[in-house]
Protein backbone atom coordinates (compact mmCIF):
# COMPACT_ATOMS: atom_id res chain seq x y z
CA UNK A 1 0.00 0.00 0.00
CA UNK A 2 1.05 3.67 -0.87
CA UNK A 3 0.37 6.27 1.99
CA UNK A 4 0.78 10.01 2.12
CA UNK A 5 -0.11 12.70 4.44
CA UNK A 6 0.38 16.36 5.11
CA UNK A 7 -1.08 18.94 7.19
CA UNK A 8 -0.81 22.63 6.30
CA UNK A 9 -2.53 25.38 7.15
CA UNK A 10 -4.85 27.43 4.57
CA UNK A 11 -6.13 31.41 5.47
CA UNK A 12 -9.69 30.36 4.80
CA UNK A 13 -12.70 29.81 6.99
CA UNK A 14 -13.58 25.52 7.44
CA UNK A 15 -17.08 25.77 6.17
CA UNK A 16 -15.62 27.62 2.86
CA UNK A 17 -13.05 24.74 2.80
CA UNK A 18 -15.45 22.00 3.41
CA UNK A 19 -18.03 23.21 1.14
CA UNK A 20 -15.80 23.59 -2.04
CA UNK A 21 -13.39 20.42 -1.56
CA UNK A 22 -16.66 18.04 -1.08
CA UNK A 23 -17.85 18.48 -4.60
CA UNK A 24 -14.98 16.03 -5.71
CA UNK A 25 -16.05 17.57 -9.16
CA UNK A 26 -13.70 20.28 -7.78
CA UNK A 27 -10.63 18.10 -7.38
CA UNK A 28 -9.79 18.91 -11.04
CA UNK A 29 -8.39 22.15 -9.60
CA UNK A 30 -6.79 21.05 -6.32
CA UNK A 31 -5.57 17.15 -7.57
CA UNK A 32 -2.28 17.96 -10.01
CA UNK A 33 -2.76 14.32 -11.32
CA UNK A 34 -6.97 14.99 -11.65
CA UNK A 35 -8.13 15.67 -15.33
CA UNK A 36 -11.61 15.09 -15.01
CA UNK A 37 -14.29 14.23 -12.79
CA UNK A 38 -18.08 13.87 -13.89
CA UNK A 39 -20.57 13.62 -11.20
CA UNK A 40 -22.62 10.20 -11.73
CA UNK A 41 -24.92 10.23 -8.81
CA UNK A 42 -27.79 12.35 -9.63
CA UNK A 43 -28.88 15.77 -7.43
CA UNK A 44 -26.76 17.38 -4.78
CA UNK A 45 -23.61 16.28 -2.95
CA UNK A 46 -24.48 14.13 -0.17
CA UNK A 47 -22.95 10.99 1.09
CA UNK A 48 -23.22 7.76 -1.15
CA UNK A 49 -22.56 10.90 -4.46
CA UNK A 50 -20.00 8.87 -6.79
CA UNK A 51 -17.94 11.25 -9.06
CA UNK A 52 -15.95 9.03 -12.65
CA UNK A 53 -12.51 10.60 -12.10
CA UNK A 54 -9.74 10.44 -15.07
CA UNK A 55 -6.73 10.52 -13.48
CA UNK A 56 -2.95 11.03 -15.28
CA UNK A 57 0.34 10.40 -13.45
CA UNK A 58 3.71 9.66 -14.82
CA UNK A 59 2.27 9.50 -18.18
CA UNK A 60 -0.14 6.57 -17.06
CA UNK A 61 -4.10 7.86 -17.82
CA UNK A 62 -6.47 5.55 -15.57
CA UNK A 63 -10.35 5.83 -14.78
CA UNK A 64 -11.93 5.45 -11.47
CA UNK A 65 -14.91 5.71 -9.39
CA UNK A 66 -14.85 7.93 -6.81
CA UNK A 67 -17.53 7.50 -3.64
CA UNK A 68 -18.49 10.36 -0.51
CA UNK A 69 -18.01 7.65 2.14
CA UNK A 70 -17.75 10.49 4.94
CA UNK A 71 -19.21 14.11 4.99
CA UNK A 72 -18.80 15.74 8.13
CA UNK A 73 -17.96 19.02 9.26
CA UNK A 74 -14.25 17.85 9.61
CA UNK A 75 -13.94 14.79 7.94
CA UNK A 76 -14.34 14.00 4.29
CA UNK A 77 -13.34 10.67 2.65
CA UNK A 78 -13.62 9.95 -1.14
CA UNK A 79 -12.63 6.20 -2.06
CA UNK A 80 -12.05 5.39 -5.66
CA UNK A 81 -11.93 1.93 -6.96
CA UNK A 82 -11.04 0.70 -10.50
CA UNK A 83 -9.92 -3.37 -11.55
CA UNK A 84 -6.41 -2.51 -10.82
CA UNK A 85 -6.47 -0.57 -7.50
CA UNK A 86 -8.66 1.39 -4.35
CA UNK A 87 -7.64 4.44 -3.30
CA UNK A 88 -8.73 6.88 -0.67
CA UNK A 89 -8.83 10.56 -0.21
CA UNK A 90 -8.86 11.25 3.44
CA UNK A 91 -9.17 15.27 4.08
CA UNK A 92 -9.43 16.07 7.96
CA UNK A 93 -10.14 19.84 9.17
CA UNK A 94 -9.69 21.86 12.34
CA UNK A 95 -10.10 25.66 13.25
CA UNK A 96 -7.10 27.57 13.54
CA UNK A 97 -6.77 31.05 15.36
CA UNK A 98 -7.35 34.45 12.80
CA UNK A 99 -9.98 32.52 10.55
CA UNK A 100 -7.43 30.11 9.17
CA UNK A 101 -8.45 26.28 8.81
CA UNK A 102 -6.00 23.28 8.97
CA UNK A 103 -6.37 20.66 6.84
CA UNK A 104 -4.70 17.19 7.27
CA UNK A 105 -5.01 15.02 4.04
CA UNK A 106 -4.14 11.45 3.93
CA UNK A 107 -4.01 9.59 0.29
CA UNK A 108 -3.82 5.20 0.10
CA UNK A 109 -3.22 3.23 -3.08
CA UNK A 110 -3.71 -0.06 -3.07
CA UNK A 111 -2.30 -1.88 -5.92
CA UNK A 112 -3.99 -4.82 -7.49
CA UNK A 113 -2.36 -8.38 -8.90
CA UNK A 114 0.71 -7.72 -10.82
CA UNK A 115 0.48 -3.70 -9.91
CA UNK A 116 1.75 -4.73 -6.30
CA UNK A 117 5.75 -5.15 -7.99
CA UNK A 118 5.05 -0.80 -8.56
CA UNK A 119 4.09 0.36 -5.49
CA UNK A 120 7.67 1.67 -4.50
CA UNK A 121 7.66 3.35 -7.32
CA UNK A 122 4.22 5.18 -7.09
CA UNK A 123 5.51 5.60 -3.25
CA UNK A 124 8.16 7.90 -4.57
CA UNK A 125 5.70 9.92 -6.79
CA UNK A 126 3.00 10.39 -4.32
CA UNK A 127 5.54 11.91 -2.65
CA UNK A 128 6.25 14.10 -5.34
CA UNK A 129 2.83 14.65 -5.82
CA UNK A 130 1.81 15.50 -2.36
CA UNK A 131 3.62 18.85 -2.13
CA UNK A 132 2.07 19.42 -5.80
CA UNK A 133 -1.49 18.66 -3.68
CA UNK A 134 -0.51 21.35 -0.96
CA UNK A 135 0.34 24.20 -2.78
CA UNK A 136 -2.47 23.84 -5.17
CA UNK A 137 -4.97 22.81 -2.45
CA UNK A 138 -4.24 25.99 -0.50
CA UNK A 139 -3.65 28.42 -3.73
CA UNK A 140 -7.17 27.84 -5.13
CA UNK A 141 -8.83 27.61 -1.46
CA UNK A 142 -7.27 30.93 -0.44
CA UNK A 143 -8.48 32.37 -3.91
CA UNK A 144 -12.44 31.49 -2.90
Amino acid sequence: MVQVARTFTVAKDRATVVGFLRDFTNATQWDPGSQDNVQTTPGPVALGTVWHNTSKLVGVTTELDYTLVCDDADRLRFEGKNKTAVTSDDLSFADAKGGVTEITYRANVSLNGAGKIAEPIMWLVFQQIAGKTVKQITEVVEKL
